[in-house]
């Protein structure tokens, strides 16, 4: 049985990875959204031609500055949409842990029983707790990871111009307020 739990405390040192990486991920989207929004504030004013000033004599000063920001808000888009697939890999990674973990539990063809899942061995962690835990995180990453997708893919589909500051500033707050994960779930 004590063996059985070093095998699960290995496989929360690669969730612990795992948190880690999406913590700098999020940092990343973080970062990755506020330059997006701040490119979407700025084109409604580069539509009126009072804010060129002086500028207005240059040909095409009008139509260029514009053309440049929605090229540069294209390549935040593209930015925000790897930095997506690589939060989905993590989510991939903490699934197929969950299953070797639960594998782990089936093991050499003679599952554990109820009463040898909830034996305590020692101080360590009963066998069902390390699975539950595993299927936690799972999950929690899992529907956070969703939750990112659909309000990255609502600021990507909204034009540009018809986003309100206030819209931004609320997608804004649900992509920071993620679940509040404890770094000591990674350390069973």
């Amino acid at each position: 049985m004590e063996m059985l739990v070093k095998k699960y405390q290995q496989k929360y040192k690669k969730v612990g990875g795992e948190m880690d990486q999406w913590d700098q991920l999020q940092s990343r989207l973080i970062d990755q959204y506020k330059s997006a929004c701040v490119i979407m504030k700025r084109l409604p004013l580069l539509q009126k031609n009072r804010k060129y000033g002086v500028l207005n004599c240059i040909d095409g000063i009008k139509e260029a500055v514009p053309e440049n920001q929605m090229i540069s808000l294209e390549k935040v888009f593209h930015s925000m949409r790897v930095t997506m697939e690589e939060f989905r890999s993590i989510v991939v990674s903490l699934e197929k842990i969950l299953r070797d973990g639960r594998q782990l539990v089936e093991g050499g063809g003679t599952p554990l029983t109820k009463n040898q899942m909830q034996m305590q061995v020692g101080i360590l962690p009963r066998i069902d707790q390390c699975v539950e835990g595993l299927q936690l995180l799972h999950e929690m990453h899992r529907d956070e990871y969703r939750l990112k997708v659909s309000i990255v893919s609502k600021l990507m589909e909204m034009k540009p111009l018809t986003l309100t500051a206030t819209d931004m500033d609320v997608l804004g707050r649900l992509l920071v307020d993620q679940p509040n994960i404890p770094k000591e779930e990674g350390t069973r």
